[in-house]
């Protein structure tokens, strides 16, 4: 459950992070200049709609027509032929992005007009003019700064006069792209644009139906709104009526759901799916958003385009096609160039390649309001919903990178990135946008890469863990083997010289029977604690416990006297750490014996199947182990051998003899460790020569002699069991003199 927990946890804190980097603006910049251009890419170009037709003022017509090839200078007769040939064609609606705000001669502006009055169905456009007024200093925050004063530039009175309505759209210039446009003008106090304009007169079969709508679901407002779909699309009050909508819509969040609740109820528009589709556009453009982004349909002239000179004689593009059929068309008139990257009308878009095909104003135009009729916006999520998928991506991501193990971390962030990338594109082609930057750029990399780096971590220190678990049973070298795998655990092992240390607590059976199991426990741990801490000082392994026994080494390559020395400290030391631990313990005691011998060792792993132990073994282990048990007979506490106090003179020692110890063939030599030089009183100095003399006469059959300087030693040290160990064989042979040679050698017949 823990686990999970994390994962969780990890998961909200991936989502957090995507939360608190789509509010900075650089990620604003991304989505709008990354995310755009790969999901047009992924959804390709798709279809324009049929009523949509674009008229492109471009060279080709210029050289057929012999004008000017700079359209502003083309006579506006060629304008109103083309009026004349749209209307007799059936469109139903005609709009020219075209400024016609400088006075001509009163007959070409006459002819223009007369031809626009006649159509009564011609929206022209109006240019915006910003202006910068400098404001007078003063003492407060705003002193000084400058005002920006936008405001309509009206055509000529002329086609004013005469045309059904004039309305703005105004376009970002380059470097930025255009992605988005205005239904209604902010700057120009809410004025409707052109695409506006031309849709609510291409709608105008079901104004009626509209206003009835309006009027059912806010009959408080019906004062404010045109009277029927005559008034608002009249010449004289179309704009103003348009506004006047608008307002309605103006603040109120539930109208759109209301009147789209009530047209479903409507029976008989539910017969009608054209005319429903239609108001369901309507009610759209006026309670949405007055900013929206453009749903291109693809590269510049996606959308049905005829070259001006063709619109004037309506002949097909080429042999086997017809004419293009206008009847009941908006028809987009203005400069349309397939090579527009020098041109002022020219923008860049989603679709803009690289060899500077870009796409004309009149086309952007031509696209808004085919996404007006279509209702097919491009509508990024909302603020809750936008932050809902960013924090549920992230917790996604996040729970299952942490969950599982770094290759299965990777493919599943590679199939659900993929995943989720599909589904932003399918739902693209509806018109959704999904964010892609944070959740496949930022969330995924950052989900997968910190899950790794918090699980090797976390499996570091699990390692880190088990390696210090396992240094309690096992050296800290040979743990570091095992962690590099520079080692078979069930082979793996080394033959070394070291001193092999045996110490083995006296009576602990007896002193077992005083605790409980758990008391015990706790004794020894401070046994141990004791005894262990002289021996690992002096860098010494404890390589094996049993019940109340010790098995420590000191190793290395080769024979060191450095080696034989720090064992010796150690069993020193212990002797010492014994002593204060007895003492400690209130009348219970645990009188503990060493034993010291150096040699060839096996340290590695012993054992076999299922089970193994990491220890030391060899002659010189089992003849360390008989050495502690001699110990026993002979009253001492530290005996050494030989070859582990060779080339040492720091310490005090006395030759204990030579014996052959039970089970083994080869005698041994050896000595009793009993201090320090340093700290060597002068009464053990002279018991130690007294000793020798006693050992040396013992071993020339002089019995006699060798009790008197055995008791001599016994005097000077007070207590001295070893000499009272020899004493009793040299009554034994004073009185039964031992038969046959004699070896000096003292066969033991027990452990």
């Amino acid at each position: 459950m823990w686990r999970f927990l994390k994962a969780a946890g990890f998961g909200c804190l991936i989502g957090t992070i995507g939360l608190l980097a789509s509010l900075f603006h650089f990620s604003y910049q991304l989505e709008e200049d990354v995310e755009l251009s790969w999901l047009f890419g992924l959804r390709g170009a798709i279809r324009a709609p049929a009523d949509v037709v674009v008229v492109s003022i471009d060279r080709e017509s210029s050289e057929q027509l012999k004008v000017s090839h700079n359209p502003d200078r083309w006579p506006r007769s060629l304008h109103a032929e083309l009026v004349d040939k749209l209307k007799g064609a059936g469109a139903r609606v005609i709009v020219f992005d075209v400024y016609f705000i400088e006075h001509r001669s009163s007959e070409e502006d006459g002819v223009l007009a007369q031809a626009i009055k006649k159509a009564r169905n011609v929206v022209v456009a109006e240019p915006l003019r910003v202006k910068e007024i400098a404001a007078p200093p003063s003492s407060g925050p705003s002193g000084g700064r400058a005002h920006r004063i936008v405001e309509i530039v009206k055509p000529i009175a002329p086609i004013a006069q005469s045309a059904l309505a004039s309305a703005p759209f105004v376009l970002p210039r380059l470097p930025v792209r255009v992605n988005q446009y205005w239904t209604f003008q902010p700057e120009a106090g809410d004025s409707p644009t052109f695409p506006v304009v031309a849709f609510q007169f291409y709608a105008m079969p079901v104004v009626d139906d509209f206003l009835n709508l309006l009027k059912k679901v806010r009959p408080d407002r019906a004062e404010k709104l045109p009277v029927d779909g005559e008034v608002v699309n009249s010449a004289p009050g179309s704009v103003a009526s348009i506004r006047a909508i608008r307002q309605v819509f103006e603040g109120d969040r539930y109208i759109v759901q209301e009147m789209a609740a009530e047209l479903e109820r409507s029976r008989i528009l539910a017969s009608d799916p054209i005319r429903r589709s239609l108001l369901l556009s309507l009610i759209d453009m006026y309670g949405g958003a007055a900013r929206r982004y453009l749903n291109y349909y693809g590269p510049p002239r996606s959308l049905t385009t005829l070259p001006f000179h063709r619109a004037l004689t309506f002949k097909a593009d080429s042999a086997d096609k017809k004419p293009i059929d206008l009847k009941d068309k908006v028809v987009f008139v203005g400069l349309s160039e397939i090579l527009l990257a020098e041109k002022e009308d020219s923008f860049h878009t989603v679709f803009s390649e690289a060899n500077g095909v870009f796409i004309s104003g009149v086309e952007i135009a031509a696209t808004a309001f085919a996404n007006l009729l279509e209702n097919k916006p491009i509508k990024p999520l909302g603020t809750l919903p936008y932050l809902g998928v960013i924090l549920a991506w992230g917790i996604l991501v996040g729970s299952v990178c942490r969950l599982a193990t770094t290759t299965t971390a990777g493919l599943t962030v590679v199939g659900l990135s993929a995943s989720y990338l599909f589904t932003a594109a399918h739902q693209f082609g509806d018109g959704v946008w999904f964010p892609l930057v944070i959740p496949l750029f930022l969330q995924a990399p950052l989900g997968f890469f910190g899950a790794v780096m918090l699980n090797y971590r976390q499996t570091n220190k699990e390692r880190q863990n088990i390696r210090n678990a396992l240094s309690y049973y096992v050296p800290t070298e040979v743990v570091n083997q095992l962690a590099r795998n520079r080692i078979d655990m069930r082979r793996g092992g080394e033959t070394v010289y070291g001193v092999c240390l045996f110490a083995d607590a006296a009576g602990y059976t007896p002193f077992a029977e005083r605790f409980e199991p758990g008391q015990l426990r706790e004794v020894m741990h401070h046994y141990f604690e004791a005894t262990f801490a002289p021996i690992h000082k002096t860098g010494g392994l404890v390589v094996d416990l049993q019940g109340d026994s010790i098995l420590a080494l000191w190793k290395s390559k080769q024979p060191e006297v450095k080696l034989r020395q720090q064992a010796c400290n150690a069993a020193l030391d212990l002797a010492k750490a014994v002593h204060d631990f007895n003492r400690r313990m209130d009348g219970f005691e645990l009188p503990t014996r060493i034993a010291l011998h150096a040699g060839e060792i096996f340290l590695g792993n012993i054992g076999a199947g299922e089970h193994y132990e990491y220890g030391a073994t060899g002659d010189t282990v089992n003849t360390a182990s008989r050495m502690d048990g001699l110990n026993k007979y002979l009253g001492t506490q530290i005996l050494v051998s030989a070859e582990a106090i060779s080339e040492i003179n720091s310490f005090l020692t006395r030759e204990a003899g030579t014996f052959l110890l039970k089970g083994k063939t080869q005698p041994v030599l050896v000595y009793e460790l009993l201090c320090r030089r340093e700290d060597a009183e002068e009464r053990q100095v002279q018991a130690c020569a007294q000793f020798a003399v006693a050992l040396d006469l013992f071993r020339q059959r002089s019995w006699d002699e060798a009790k008197k300087k055995f008791h001599r030693s016994i005097e000077l040290l007070g207590q001295d069991r070893l000499s009272q160990y020899y004493l009793r064989f040299c009554q034994e042979y004073l009185q039964h003199p031992p038969d046959g040679a004699w070896t000096n050698v003292v066969q033991m017949e027990e452990k």
